[in-house]
């Protein structure tokens, strides 16, 4: 869980601060009809920098593992504004002409930095590429390929599962690489401005670098090249997740295409297991869920829910709902390694919203998977 600071506007309306950490990984809520404390591996305060929640969440250990051939993923979920991006990416003024200052880059930039360091100290002959996707309006558009955007389809196979046709993958060798990359994406990704959040992102992103490596022997046999005695090579990836923000119509402000943008979102956060927080006046803990109150409930079927539960007695998990849960299927409920990144706001004002995430993410904190 990261827990924001509150912003200079929430602090001049007088909002009360509603979100304490209490340490181990304990996080409080306490307001008027609400009291509540939740347990997780780990809470970041609003003081908390950027390399404490690097290597506090566990996330270069998930690196390591990249690289010796598993699948790993990292969410950034939570409500609009509540700092997803800035974890993941750092600050949003930031390009290949003005980097941001190292001490506040994000997940993103310290995996890969990461990632190199580890290829060198490994002694590993590592291929390195690069995908990014976003799914707006249900479209799955690439951020990487040159053009207007156009919508990609998703098919799937028995030995691929879910995948993106025609998709674009760059190679790459070095941290500038990987970072131009990144930010050129990031530019082309869709991002709006409403009453929360001045820089709204109105798309699901996922950036995911491929790793294949082989790990080459010291010591080759008499008569032997290098690449003789390498071993059996490994494939991997680290795809990291920037889920748009949930967001009510009524306090964004939105309208007209504002608006549509903000139903598709709900839909696919709905169908991946993320509720709307609770009617004022009903009872909100750790231990019950949150009764929705936006739009419909969520469907009895969405995934993160059904995964939570004993697996003898889960039904079918409903990934074709959304395209969003299509591409996920893998990272929720397969054979990889998910770290989730609660971001919430400690707003008074947010209160619902805080709550619904971290209702959520207890229910994901349920899930596991068979790497």
């Amino acid at each position: 869980i990261r827990v924001r600071p509150l912003t200079c506007t929430e602090a001049r309306r007088g909002d009360q601060q509603v979100v304490h950490s209490l340490g181990d990984g304990a996080v409080h809520v306490s307001a008027a009809r609400h009291d509540a404390t939740f347990g997780f591996s780990a809470v970041f305060d609003a003081g908390a920098s950027q390399e404490a929640v690097f290597e506090g969440s566990g996330m270069r250990q998930l690196v390591e593992l990249a690289i010796d051939g598993f699948s790993c993923t990292v969410f950034a979920f939570g409500q609009t504004g509540s700092g997803k991006t800035y974890t993941l990416m750092g600050p949003l003024a930031q390009s290949e002409t003005q980097p941001a200052s190292p001490a506040l880059l994000g997940l993103m930039q310290r995996s890969f930095t990461c990632l190199l360091e580890q290829s060198r100290s490994r002694g590993s002959d590592l291929a390195l590429s690069a995908s990014y996707l976003e799914i707006y309006n249900e479209q799955v558009r690439d951020l990487l390929s040159p053009g207007p955007p156009c919508a990609l389809p998703l098919r799937w196979s028995k030995t691929r599962g879910f995948y993106v046709e025609n998709q674009l993958s760059v190679e790459f060798e070095s941290l500038e690489a990987i970072v131009s990359l990144l930010l050129q994406g990031s530019q082309r990704r869709r991002t709006s401005a409403h009453a929360l959040n001045r820089h709204s992102s109105r798309s699901h992103a996922l950036l995911t670098i491929h790793i294949r490596s082989r790990a080459v022997s010291a010591h080759p046999a008499p008569g032997e090249g290098w690449g003789a005695s390498a071993c059996p090579s490994k494939q991997g990836t680290l795809c990291f997740v920037d889920l748009a923000g949930s967001e009510r119509v009524k306090e964004t402000g939105s309208s007209g295409e504002l608006s549509v943008e903000a139903n598709s979102i709900n839909r696919s956060l709905l169908a991946l297991g993320k509720s709307w927080g609770t009617r004022p006046g009903s009872p909100a803990g750790p231990h019950r869920s949150p009764v929705t109150s936006f739009v419909a409930p969520p469907p009895a079927g969405h995934c993160i829910s059904l995964l939570a539960k004993p697996r003898g007695k889960r039904t079918h998990i409903p990934y074709r709902d959304s395209k969003l849960t299509r591409l996920l299927a893998r990272s929720l409920g397969g054979s990889g390694i998910t770290l989730m990144v609660a971001c919430i706001s400690p707003s008074s004002r947010c209160l619902s919203e805080t709550l619904s995430t971290l209702h959520y993410a207890s229910r994901a904190r349920r899930v596991t998977t068979r790497p």
